[in-house]
Protein backbone atom coordinates (compact mmCIF):
# COMPACT_ATOMS: atom_id res chain seq x y z
CA UNK A 1 0.00 0.00 0.00
CA UNK A 2 1.48 3.05 -1.07
CA UNK A 3 2.68 5.39 1.78
CA UNK A 4 -0.34 8.18 3.24
CA UNK A 5 0.70 11.33 2.68
CA UNK A 6 -0.01 14.50 4.75
CA UNK A 7 -2.93 15.57 2.34
CA UNK A 8 -4.28 11.97 2.60
CA UNK A 9 -4.53 11.88 6.52
CA UNK A 10 -6.22 15.63 6.32
CA UNK A 11 -9.55 14.27 4.40
CA UNK A 12 -9.27 11.11 6.60
CA UNK A 13 -9.12 13.23 9.84
CA UNK A 14 -12.16 15.23 8.43
CA UNK A 15 -13.67 11.81 7.28
CA UNK A 16 -13.93 10.91 10.33
CA UNK A 17 -14.62 13.73 12.72
CA UNK A 18 -17.23 15.49 10.44
CA UNK A 19 -19.32 11.73 9.73
CA UNK A 20 -17.39 8.94 11.22
CA UNK A 21 -16.33 7.36 8.41
CA UNK A 22 -15.70 3.55 8.87
CA UNK A 23 -12.88 3.95 5.90
CA UNK A 24 -11.47 7.27 7.43
CA UNK A 25 -11.19 5.04 10.31
CA UNK A 26 -9.74 2.09 9.06
CA UNK A 27 -6.67 3.77 7.17
CA UNK A 28 -6.20 5.96 10.42
CA UNK A 29 -5.38 2.91 12.37
CA UNK A 30 -3.15 1.70 10.12
CA UNK A 31 -1.53 4.83 9.60
CA UNK A 32 -0.68 4.64 13.40
CA UNK A 33 -0.78 1.02 14.21
CA UNK A 34 3.31 1.56 14.64
CA UNK A 35 2.38 3.13 17.29
CA UNK A 36 0.81 0.23 18.98
CA UNK A 37 3.76 -1.77 18.26
CA UNK A 38 6.51 0.36 19.81
CA UNK A 39 4.44 1.23 23.00
CA UNK A 40 3.89 -3.26 23.43
CA UNK A 41 7.29 -3.21 22.52
CA UNK A 42 8.41 -0.84 25.21
CA UNK A 43 6.20 -2.40 27.68
CA UNK A 44 6.46 -6.06 27.36
CA UNK A 45 10.35 -5.87 28.01
CA UNK A 46 9.63 -5.93 32.10
CA UNK A 47 6.89 -8.45 31.48
CA UNK A 48 7.13 -12.24 32.63
CA UNK A 49 7.86 -14.50 28.98
CA UNK A 50 4.30 -15.92 28.88
CA UNK A 51 2.90 -12.77 28.44
CA UNK A 52 1.66 -12.68 24.94
CA UNK A 53 2.40 -9.87 22.88
CA UNK A 54 -0.69 -10.60 20.37
CA UNK A 55 -2.50 -10.19 23.71
CA UNK A 56 -0.81 -6.72 24.41
CA UNK A 57 -1.54 -5.64 20.81
CA UNK A 58 -5.30 -5.86 21.29
CA UNK A 59 -5.30 -4.03 24.22
CA UNK A 60 -2.86 -1.20 22.32
CA UNK A 61 -5.41 -1.21 19.15
CA UNK A 62 -8.52 -0.66 21.70
CA UNK A 63 -6.37 2.35 23.38
CA UNK A 64 -5.88 3.22 19.74
CA UNK A 65 -9.30 3.15 19.04
CA UNK A 66 -10.22 5.00 22.12
CA UNK A 67 -7.91 7.63 20.91
CA UNK A 68 -9.56 8.53 17.90
CA UNK A 69 -13.07 8.35 19.24
CA UNK A 70 -12.15 10.53 22.10
CA UNK A 71 -9.51 13.16 20.25
CA UNK A 72 -10.71 16.55 19.75
CA UNK A 73 -8.55 18.25 17.01
CA UNK A 74 -9.50 21.77 17.97
CA UNK A 75 -7.59 21.39 21.28
CA UNK A 76 -3.09 22.24 20.67
CA UNK A 77 -1.88 18.49 20.84
CA UNK A 78 -0.99 16.06 18.46
CA UNK A 79 -3.00 12.85 17.88
CA UNK A 80 0.89 11.08 18.32
CA UNK A 81 1.38 12.67 22.12
CA UNK A 82 -2.73 11.82 22.90
CA UNK A 83 -2.85 8.72 21.09
CA UNK A 84 0.37 7.59 23.62
CA UNK A 85 -1.76 8.12 26.99
CA UNK A 86 -4.54 6.25 25.40
CA UNK A 87 -2.25 3.59 24.09
CA UNK A 88 -0.26 3.06 27.56
CA UNK A 89 -3.32 3.37 29.12
CA UNK A 90 -5.24 0.64 28.06
CA UNK A 91 -2.33 -2.07 28.10
CA UNK A 92 -1.20 -1.24 31.79
CA UNK A 93 -5.22 -1.10 32.74
CA UNK A 94 -5.55 -4.77 30.58
CA UNK A 95 -2.59 -5.77 32.55
CA UNK A 96 -3.69 -5.30 35.87
CA UNK A 97 -7.10 -6.92 35.41
CA UNK A 98 -5.32 -10.16 34.18
CA UNK A 99 -3.75 -12.61 35.88
CA UNK A 100 -0.21 -13.14 34.22
CA UNK A 101 1.49 -15.35 36.23
CA UNK A 102 2.70 -18.51 34.84
CA UNK A 103 1.11 -21.89 36.63
CA UNK A 104 4.33 -22.92 38.87
CA UNK A 105 4.35 -19.66 40.31
CA UNK A 106 0.68 -19.89 41.11
CA UNK A 107 1.07 -23.03 42.78
CA UNK A 108 3.90 -21.77 44.61
CA UNK A 109 1.58 -19.17 46.39
CA UNK A 110 -1.17 -21.33 46.97
CA UNK A 111 1.64 -23.57 49.06
CA UNK A 112 2.44 -20.71 50.70
CA UNK A 113 -0.98 -19.85 51.53
CA UNK A 114 -1.81 -23.28 53.11
CA UNK A 115 1.58 -23.26 54.99
CA UNK A 116 0.54 -19.82 56.42
CA UNK A 117 -2.79 -21.30 57.30
CA UNK A 118 -1.53 -24.30 59.34
CA UNK A 119 1.17 -21.85 60.69
CA UNK A 120 -1.00 -19.30 62.14
CA UNK A 121 -3.62 -22.02 63.51
CA UNK A 122 -0.38 -23.84 65.15
CA UNK A 123 0.98 -20.97 66.63
CA UNK A 124 -1.92 -18.66 66.98
CA UNK A 125 -0.16 -15.32 65.91
CA UNK A 126 0.55 -13.88 62.31
CA UNK A 127 3.83 -15.43 61.55
CA UNK A 128 6.75 -13.96 59.91
CA UNK A 129 8.29 -14.73 56.45
CA UNK A 130 11.49 -16.20 58.12
CA UNK A 131 9.08 -19.33 59.80
CA UNK A 132 7.11 -19.53 56.31
CA UNK A 133 9.67 -20.01 54.78
CA UNK A 134 11.11 -22.72 56.91
CA UNK A 135 7.88 -24.29 56.36
CA UNK A 136 7.54 -24.68 52.92
CA UNK A 137 11.40 -24.97 52.15
CA UNK A 138 12.05 -21.77 50.33
CA UNK A 139 14.40 -19.16 50.84
CA UNK A 140 13.03 -15.88 53.06
CA UNK A 141 13.38 -13.85 49.51
CA UNK A 142 11.47 -16.23 47.81
CA UNK A 143 8.55 -16.16 49.94
CA UNK A 144 8.73 -12.60 49.77
CA UNK A 145 8.83 -12.91 45.97
CA UNK A 146 5.89 -14.94 46.03
CA UNK A 147 3.97 -12.48 48.07
CA UNK A 148 4.60 -9.67 45.85
CA UNK A 149 5.40 -11.65 42.35
CA UNK A 150 4.41 -9.43 39.62
CA UNK A 151 2.46 -5.64 39.56
CA UNK A 152 0.59 -6.83 36.93
CA UNK A 153 -1.20 -10.03 38.43
CA UNK A 154 -4.02 -10.21 41.33
CA UNK A 155 -1.79 -12.81 43.02
CA UNK A 156 -0.93 -12.10 46.79
CA UNK A 157 -0.06 -8.35 48.40
CA UNK A 158 1.64 -8.11 51.95
CA UNK A 159 -1.82 -6.73 52.93
CA UNK A 160 -4.25 -8.62 51.02
CA UNK A 161 -7.19 -10.55 52.69
CA UNK A 162 -7.03 -14.52 51.21
CA UNK A 163 -10.22 -16.29 50.70
CA UNK A 164 -10.13 -20.05 52.44
CA UNK A 165 -11.96 -22.66 49.86
CA UNK A 166 -12.93 -24.92 53.19
CA UNK A 167 -15.44 -22.71 55.30
CA UNK A 168 -14.91 -19.17 53.84
CA UNK A 169 -12.80 -17.20 56.63
CA UNK A 170 -10.36 -14.39 55.74
CA UNK A 171 -6.62 -14.90 55.88
CA UNK A 172 -4.06 -11.73 56.31
CA UNK A 173 -0.73 -12.53 55.40
CA UNK A 174 0.91 -9.70 57.66
CA UNK A 175 4.40 -8.82 56.90
CA UNK A 176 6.47 -6.21 58.90
CA UNK A 177 7.32 -3.07 56.49
CA UNK A 178 10.29 -1.52 58.54
CA UNK A 179 11.05 0.89 55.61
CA UNK A 180 6.66 2.02 56.43
CA UNK A 181 6.37 5.92 56.97
CA UNK A 182 4.64 6.97 59.72
CA UNK A 183 1.29 8.62 59.25
CA UNK A 184 2.97 11.85 60.09
CA UNK A 185 5.36 11.32 57.10
CA UNK A 186 2.77 10.72 54.91
CA UNK A 187 1.11 14.25 56.01
CA UNK A 188 4.32 15.98 55.40
CA UNK A 189 4.81 14.03 52.15
CA UNK A 190 1.35 14.66 50.85
CA UNK A 191 1.35 18.46 51.53
CA UNK A 192 4.67 18.07 49.69
CA UNK A 193 3.17 16.68 46.86
CA UNK A 194 0.00 18.66 46.51
CA UNK A 195 2.51 21.97 46.61
CA UNK A 196 4.26 20.33 44.01
CA UNK A 197 1.37 19.41 41.50
CA UNK A 198 -0.02 23.01 42.03
CA UNK A 199 3.58 23.80 40.94
CA UNK A 200 3.53 21.85 38.03
CA UNK A 201 0.27 23.01 36.70
CA UNK A 202 1.73 26.91 36.91
CA UNK A 203 4.43 25.43 34.37
CA UNK A 204 3.73 26.42 30.44
CA UNK A 205 1.74 23.65 28.59
CA UNK A 206 5.16 22.90 26.18
CA UNK A 207 6.56 22.15 29.84
CA UNK A 208 4.27 20.38 31.67
CA UNK A 209 3.99 17.84 28.64
CA UNK A 210 7.52 17.46 28.94
CA UNK A 211 7.43 16.33 32.20
CA UNK A 212 4.31 14.34 32.04
CA UNK A 213 5.72 12.27 29.44
CA UNK A 214 9.19 12.05 30.85
CA UNK A 215 7.69 10.70 34.02
CA UNK A 216 4.74 9.31 34.15
CA UNK A 217 4.79 7.66 30.35
CA UNK A 218 8.68 7.04 30.83
CA UNK A 219 9.58 8.18 27.22
CA UNK A 220 12.98 9.25 27.02
CA UNK A 221 14.07 12.92 25.30
CA UNK A 222 14.68 11.46 21.82
CA UNK A 223 10.92 9.80 22.37
CA UNK A 224 9.46 12.95 23.51
CA UNK A 225 11.00 15.10 20.54
CA UNK A 226 9.92 12.82 18.20
CA UNK A 227 6.67 12.87 19.52
CA UNK A 228 6.35 16.64 19.75
CA UNK A 229 8.18 17.65 16.39
CA UNK A 230 11.26 18.82 18.63
CA UNK A 231 14.65 18.19 18.95
CA UNK A 232 16.33 16.62 22.07
CA UNK A 233 18.70 19.44 22.85
CA UNK A 234 15.41 21.39 22.71
CA UNK A 235 13.16 18.86 24.88
CA UNK A 236 16.25 18.69 27.03
CA UNK A 237 16.46 22.74 27.56
CA UNK A 238 12.47 22.43 28.46
CA UNK A 239 12.44 19.68 30.60
CA UNK A 240 16.09 21.33 32.68
CA UNK A 241 14.20 24.78 32.72
CA UNK A 242 11.00 22.63 34.26
CA UNK A 243 12.63 21.01 36.92
CA UNK A 244 14.35 24.75 37.65
CA UNK A 245 10.98 26.11 38.61
CA UNK A 246 10.42 22.70 40.54
CA UNK A 247 13.76 22.67 42.34
CA UNK A 248 12.62 23.69 45.93
CA UNK A 249 9.78 21.65 46.19
CA UNK A 250 11.74 18.55 44.68
CA UNK A 251 15.06 18.72 46.92
CA UNK A 252 12.41 18.73 50.13
CA UNK A 253 10.22 15.46 48.72
CA UNK A 254 13.60 13.75 47.95
CA UNK A 255 15.67 14.40 51.25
Amino acid sequence: MAQMTLNDEKQYWQKWIECRDRQACDMLIKKYMPLVRYHVGRISVGLPKNVDKEDLMSLGMFGLYDALEKYDPDRDLKFDTYATFRIRGAILDGLRKEDWLPRSSREKTKKIEVAIERLEQKYLRNVTPEEIAEEVGMSKEEVLQAVNENYFSNILSIDEQLQDHDDGENLTIMIKDDRAKTPEDRLIEGELFDQLAYLITQLNEKEQLVISLFYKEELTLTEIGQVLGLSTSRISQIHSRALSKLKVVLEKIVS
